[in-house]
């Protein structure tokens, strides 16, 4: 059974920054995509930023030009880095992993969620 452990939410001033790690652990072959998603209250969960196990990057459009996300493969553990943060980037923030068992087939595993409170 794969664990993500999440770390690094909290509450912040707007313009402020935070860095958010997720650590992978258990037994497979191999993780695939990693990536953040958010989830604000009222409103549907979506894709925040992705990276792939090559080090490509995709990101929403919103957070374009202030979040970096990025991955250190030998620790299983992807970051996403936000700076310039507006309120509007409140939510809960989920990663994601797509973990190989075998070569063929994938399953997507999902943390437990870390709170990013940004204040006005």
């Amino acid at each position: 059974q794969v664990q993500l452990v999440e770390s690094g939410g909290g509450l912040v001033q707007a313009g402020g920054s935070l860095r958010l790690s997720c650590a992978a652990s258990g037994s497979f072959l191999r993780i695939g995509n990693m990536g953040w998603y958010r989830q604000a209250p009222g409103k549907q969960r979506e894709l925040v930023a992705m990276i792939t196990s090559g080090g490509s990057t995709n990101y929403a459009d919103s957070v374009k030009g202030r979040f970096t996300i990025s991955r250190d493969n030998a620790k299983n553990t992807v970051y996403l880095q936000m700076n310039s943060l507006k309120p509007e980037d409140t939510a809960v923030y989920y990663c994601t992993a797509d973990i190989n068992y075998t070569s063929y087939t994938s399953t997507r595993y999902w943390g437990q969620g870390t709170q990013v409170t940004v204040s006005s």
